[in-house]
């Protein structure tokens, strides 16, 4: 199991041939290749989540730079080549219990696609190629917050999955990482509130969806401990709190920082960064509706499918954009 992966309990799809090996994991249709296997294997899906690295440089109202944008897609490359390499690692390093989970059994290690090997080594490689490639063409502290992101998230992976709260810390601090590292790659110097903001939102997402995994496997056959390590050990109404509390944090950190900021420019026609605050909080409340019906598993599912949370982002990123811009 990984750090940033959606817990889903469909009925168990039946082999042909029975049995839970990896013959039988294998997806209708046949075995795939290693190459495909080791891309399915990479989470392609999950490589939006890696879109934060240019939070920083937005923020700080740099994006229109064409070395920023050149330097924003490299930083994008090396840390999806990071986040593969701990899916790798983590999947070859759990494929004989993903064989016994209903959906797990799919992936391509599991179900016998991909060699235990291969994954192995492609992971190590793809480390040490986005560390090397953070040496090369960033500066050394990126080089660092990237090995610090693998340690952790390896660390997750073997023990921290197991211990309560810090579960949660640790994925919360993968967010984090993301969206630091653009500006860490730039040299742009992060605000205490950036911080803040970041980090607490990332936590309300996080907490919303364990909430959202324990509300769904309260029902289902095994009990909420199939999915996580530790989901069983939390209660629904204590993740609830957590994910209140962070929404409470974000929310009050992006005020602070919009009313820190005074008032308006001169060449400005309005507040926008005051403004900027409703759209935030629409957006937060909004986001809260999912974690309440236990429907955010997924904090990109959401966000992409849901038509007026996605208008509501557009306004807030015009509004911000107009800010930066003091028009």
């Amino acid at each position: 199991m990984t750090t940033e992966q959606q817990a889903v309990l469909p009925a168990r799809p039946e082999s042909p041939r029975g049995g839970t090996g990896p013959a039988a994991a294998r997806v209708p249709g046949g075995r795939t290749g290693p190459a495909a296997g080791l891309l399915r294997t990479a989470r392609p899906r999950q490589w939006v989540k890696n879109l934060l690295v240019a939070a920083a440089p937005a923020a700080a109202g740099q994006l229109a730079s064409p070395r920023t944008a050149g330097q924003l897609v490299i930083v994008f490359t090396l840390f999806t080549a990071a986040a593969a390499a701990v899916y790798l690692v983590n999947d070859a390093r759990d494929a004989e219990a993903d064989r016994a989970h209903p959906v797990k059994r799919l992936r391509p290690v599991a179900a016998g696609d991909v060699p235990v090997p291969l994954a192995y080594a492609c992971g190590g490689l793809l480390a040490a190629l986005a560390v090397a490639g953070a040496a090369a063409f960033c500066n050394p502290m990126t080089s660092a917050l990237l090995i610090a992101y693998l340690a952790m998230q390896l660390a997750y992976c073997v023990w921290l999955k197991h211990v309560l709260v810090v579960d949660m810390t640790v994925v919360t601090t993968g967010f984090l990482m993301r969206a630091m590292i653009g500006g860490v790659a730039l040299d742009i110097p992060l605000s205490r509130w950036f911080l803040i903001t970041t980090g607490f939102g990332a936590l309300f997402m996080v907490a919303a969806k364990r909430y959202s995994e324990a509300v769904q496997m309260e029902g289902a056959e095994g009990g909420r401990g199939a999915s996580r390590a530790l989901l069983g050990e939390y209660t629904t109404g204590y993740l609830r709190f957590v994910w209140q509390l962070a929404a409470g944090v974000a929310v009050l950190g992006y005020c602070l920082w919009a009313l820190e900021s005074g008032g308006v420019a001169h060449s400005a026609l309005l507040p926008w960064r005051q403004l900027s605050v409703i759209a935030f909080i629409l957006a937060v409340l909004r986001y809260a509706v999912f974690a309440d019906r236990g429907a955010a598993g997924a904090p990109e599912d959401v966000v992409l499918r849901d038509r007026a949370l996605a208008v509501i982002g557009l306004v807030w990123a015009a509004m911000y954009g107009l800010a930066v811009a003091d028009l």
